[in-house]
Order: structure tokens, then C-alpha cells, then sequence
């Protein structure tokens, strides 16, 4: 045991990558039907930490982590993040502030009632609610004691643990109400029409479109003969063929409206008009959307079909093109070239991430981390490399770009950087906190913190569940998701998303998690002043 305690001391690399291994594999074993997944690295650092004080990685490594899951989190949810903060910003800050507000009343009563320190009952509400960047705070204001360090060290695996059951019972619920995830969306496909009815002869494609509310792309209309593309001021005509891609379902709707299906398939006729799958990986078109590219006008095509990682989307003029987006356009044959040109079409070159626009981005979050902005009563708070980060690219994903420069990643590397950066976060934490976590419980000193911590998490993130269920009525899996920024832990955020298979975790952790960060940092630093 002393020859593995001085191998992993003496080399902090190794240590990572075999916690990020053998923690990798742990995540994988399915107990009672459920998965720790990545979160599972965090407990096997928790191991490895615990073996000797002298096994620790460099904080940059911790904090490099952080700051690639946050800020790749907040470019793919950016703009989730603003369309969802208008329809019940007011709200979910109220109940955000609420959940976080009964946490630190918690926390406050136990401490006088179990005479903790202050510096112990602050750092533990920071690990209750698993924020990094409160600890900090707490830290500098209690002049380096370690005591918030050791309050953290405890209540940290009670955070992720304690959270963890909450959400598998959310999950377990969810999945008996058939509300675990949004439905999956429908595989588009194509139809042929024939124009028969009445009521749509005469009127615009655009008309039809309005007043039926279709979510339907038209492709070729074929007309005494001749064909062409349909555009949205086109009028129909009795007896045109028209080709439609959309939902099984929005497509026999369509049909019901227009006349019907038919035997025809107009979208096998290549001859004229011809389709490619086109990558889209020109710089210059990533962050616009397809109204500002204008390809119908330009080159007389439309755009059918976006494929956006394993989703498939049904484009329209407000569609923003990301990086890695594979868009099928139709066409005539020799426009194909053009429009290929056009959107880069080139594997090799997206695999290059534009270091510029991703290095300027996160020092524009730190540098806003490094912020101080004071409040009443002498004291002040930072986003930190948590906060700052992720603003920052809340703001920027919803931008897309800016000038000249795009603020996106590709969604395979996005990905890539995300399950990196939250890999090095939860090894680098757990190792740290590991050796303190079995020190304060071989003493005994420890279980009461780390009772009030788990009890402090359950209490705050089942009553905040409850309460977000009955006012929005949201999926199982973005509630998930709010659960998860409220305790601003990624480990929860994955497990969330693992056990959903959905994104709605990732756009409901962005909704909550900015005031989530900033209200933890002042809360915790009153609860020290208060007690003090």
C-alpha cells in the first residue's frame, strides 16, 4: 500500500487518468437499474484521496475542468437558455432564491443548535449545494481558515449523493408518468400531393401555410408538364404534384388539406432537380441563419432537412447554421457544386476548432469571474471560474457570433471538450476532498455535518421539485436538469442526462444555474457574517 501511495503522490498525471479510468468503467455497472455513469469518477477520487493527505492534483487541473464543462454548456444552451428565461424568468428566480434560502435557514439552525463554527456551517452549505466558488468566498472572508474547506470536504459527497437519490426517485416517477423526457421527435420523411381541394386552390403556399399553421417544407411542384421549385407566393392549382417533407403525421395533414396523397413519387425524379447531403464547415456561414443566406434567390435551392448530431430538424428562414451541421439541399444538378462551396462541405476542415474564438471567449467568462461586486454590509462576491465562464457563454452561444468571429463549436466537439473538462473537475474534487472526508468521520466529529448536509440537500431539492412540477408542468428531465444547477453539480447534470438520454437536463441546468452560482456566493458569506 505505502509503494501504490507513493506512486500516485509522486505522480498527480497518473493519478488522474486512473481514477478517470477505473471511475469511467465503476459508472458503467448498473445497480438496480441505474447508472452513476460519469458521477462515478468523482467517488473513485474520493478513494484514491482518502489513502494519503499527500495524493492531490494541481488545482489548475480542477479549475481547467470546470471552466470546459461550463463553458461548452453554456454555448450549446444558450440560446435555449434566454427563449426559456423569457417564459418564466420571474418565476423560476423566485423559486430558485426560495429553495437556496431554506438551505441556509437549515443551515443556521443546525449550527446553533450543534454549535458549529461558523467557518464549518458555511463551508458545509457550500458543499451541500456543491459550489466550488462559495467556498472561495467563505475562504477569503474567514482569512484562510480551513474550516470551510474541512465543512466542504464533508457535506460534498452528501451534496452529490443526497442529490442523486432525489432525481433517481424524480427519474423513477417521471417514468411511471410517461413524463420522464419530451417525446422524441418524429423521423421526417417525404410525400408527393396532389392539389384537389377546393378550399386551397387559388391561395398562396405561404396563405395555406398561416392559416393551417403547417410545420411542412415544399419542395418541387410539378405543373402542366414543367417543374419547378415551390416558393411561399406561389398560388396552387388544381392537379399540381407538390413534394413535402415533414412528420409522418404534419404530412397526411398537409394531404387532408390540400386533396391527398399521391401514387406519384415526385421526390424520386432526379433528373432536373437533385439533392446532396452538404457539411457545413465554411467559418463564414457558421451563426447565420438561412434567411440571411438567401439560397433560394441565389441559387434557386431550398433546404429540406438539417441534421444536427442525432437529431433531425425541419429548417425554416430563422434556422441558424452551427458547425457540423449536415443540411440536404435540393436543387438543379449544377447548383450542387456552387452551394458546396458555399457551406464548405469539408470533414477535414471543421476538425479544427477555432482556438481563437474558444480562448477569447473563456477569458472574457474569467475575467468577468474576477469581478467584485460589493454589497451591503462590507461584503462582496465573485462569479469566479464557474460563474464568469459560464455567463459568458450563455451570452455568446445566444449571439453565435459577432463580426467576423463565431463563437460555436461543432457538436461532436463541443461534446468531446464538455466530457473532458467534467472528467478533470470531478477527478481533481474528489481527490482533493477524499483525505479530509475520512479524517472528520474517523474522528466522529464529521457525521453531524454530513447528516445536516444530506438532510439539507434532500429537503431543498424535493421541495424545489415539487413546487417547479406544479407551477410548469415541465418534463421529468428538465426538472432534473433544475435540480442540477440549483446544486451547481455537473455530476448530477450527467447523471440526468444519462438517465434521460435527452437534452432537456442540459437546457434546464442553464436556465437556473446563473442565479443559482451568484445567490450561493453572497448566501454564504452571510451565513459566516451571521454566525460569526
Amino acid at each position: 500500500m505505502q509503494f501504490v501511495i507513493q506512486l500516485f503522490s509522486a505522480n498527480p498525471l497518473l493519478t488522474l487518468f486512473f481514477v478517470a479510468g477505473v471511475g469511467f468503467v465503476l459508472g458503467k455497472i448498473k445497480l438496480l437499474s441505474v447508472q452513476l455513469g460519469v458521477a462515478a469518477v468523482l467517488f473513485t477520487g474520493l478513494a484514491v484521496g482518502a489513502l494519503d493527505p499527500s495524493i492531490k492534483l494541481p488545482d489548475v487541473l480542477q479549475n481547467l475542468g470546470l471552466v470546459l464543462f461550463v463553458y461548452t454548456l453554456g454555448l450549446s444552451s444558450g440560446p435555449g437558455f434566454f427563449r426559456s428565461f423569457k417564459r418564466r424568468g420571474i418565476q423560476t428566480t423566485v423559486l430558485t432564491l426560495g429553495s437556496l434560502l431554506l438551505t441556509a435557514f437549515i443551515w443556521v439552525a443546525m449550527a446553533r443548535t450543534l454549535n458549529l463554527s461558523p467557518g464549518t456551517a458555511a463551508g458545509g452549505f457550500t458543499g451541500s449545494l456543491t459550489n466550488t466558488a462559495a467556498l472561495a468566498a467563505v475562504m477569503e472572508i474567514s482569512g484562510g481558515s480551513s474550516e470551510p474547506a474541512v465543512g466542504y470536504a464533508i457535506t460534498y459527497p452528501a451534496g452529490v449523493v443526497g442529490l442523486i437519490l432525489v432525481l433517481i426517485g424524480l427519474a423513477a416517477w417521471s417514468r411511471k408518468k410517461g413524463n420522464l423526457a419530451p417525446p422524441p421527435k418524429e423521423d421526417l420523411i417525404n410525400r408527393t400531393l396532389v392539389v384537389k381541394q377546393p378550399g386551397a386552390i387559388g391561395k398562396t403556399i405561404s396563405e395555406v401555410v398561416d392559416e393551417h399553421n403547417l410545420t411542412i417544407i415544399f419542395g418541387r411542384i410539378l405543373r402542366g408538364g414543367n417543374l419547378h421549385l415551390a416558393n411561399s407566393h406561389e398560388k396552387l392549382e388544381l392537379g399540381d404534384l407538390i413534394t413535402t417533407v415533414g412528420t409522418p403525421e404534419e404530412t397526411f395533414r398537409t394531404a387532408e388539406i390540400l386533396g391527398e396523397v399521391s401514387k406519384e413519387r415526385l421526390e424520386f425524379d432526379r433528373r432536373e432537380f437533385d439533392y446532396r447531403r452538404i457539411f457545413v464547415s465554411n467559418p463564414d456561414v457558421f451563426g447565420k441563419s438561412l434567411a440571411e443566406l438567401d439560397l433560394p434567390t441565389r441559387f434557386n435551392a431550398t433546404v429540406t432537412r438539417l441534421s444536427r448530431g442525432d437529431i433531425e430538424i425541419l429548417p425554416d428562414g430563422h434556422t441558424v447554421l452551427e458547425p457540423g451541421d449536415r443540411v440536404r439541399v435540393l436543387t438543379r444538378r449544377e447548383n450542387l457544386s456552387l452551394i458546396s462551396k458555399e457551406l464548405g462541405d469539408s470533414y477535414k476542415a471543421l476538425s479544427e476548432v477555432d482556438v481563437m474564438s474558444f480562448a477569447l471567449g473563456i477569458a472574457i467568462g474569467l475575467l468577468i469571474g474576477l469581478i467584485e461586486v460589493p454589497l451591503p454590509g462590507g461584503i462582496s462576491f465573485k462569479l469566479g471560474v464557474a460563474g464568469g465562464p459560464l455567463v459568458a457563454s450563455l451570452v455568446l452561444g445566444a449571439l453565435h457570433r459577432t463580426g467576423p468571429i463565431h463563437w460555436g463549436l461543432s457538436f461532436n466537439a463541443n461534446l468531446t471538450l464538455r466530457q473532458i473538462g467534467l472528467i478533470l473537475f470531478l477527478a481533481g474534487v474528489g481527490i482533493r476532498s477524499g483525505y479530509a472526508f475520512r479524517d472528520s468521520m474517523a474522528a466522529g466529529t464529521g457525521l453531524p455535518v454530513f447528516l445536516v448536509g444530506c438532510a439539507a440537500t434532500v429537503i431543498s431539492a424535493a421541495i424545489y421539485l415539487l413546487i417547479a412540477n406544479k407551477l410548469f408542468g415541465l418534463s421529468g428531465a428538465t426538472l432534473m436538469g433544475m435540480a442540477s444547477a440549483i446544486h451547481t453539480q455537473p455530476a448530477a447534470l450527467s447523471f440526468s442526462a444519462e438517465q434521460t438520454n435527452s437534452d432537456a437536463p442540459n437546457v434546464g441546468y442553464a436556465t437556473v444555474f446563473p442565479i443559482a452560482s451568484v445567490s450561493k456566493i453572497i448566501l454564504a458569506q452571510l451565513i459566516y457574517q451571521f454566525l460569526k
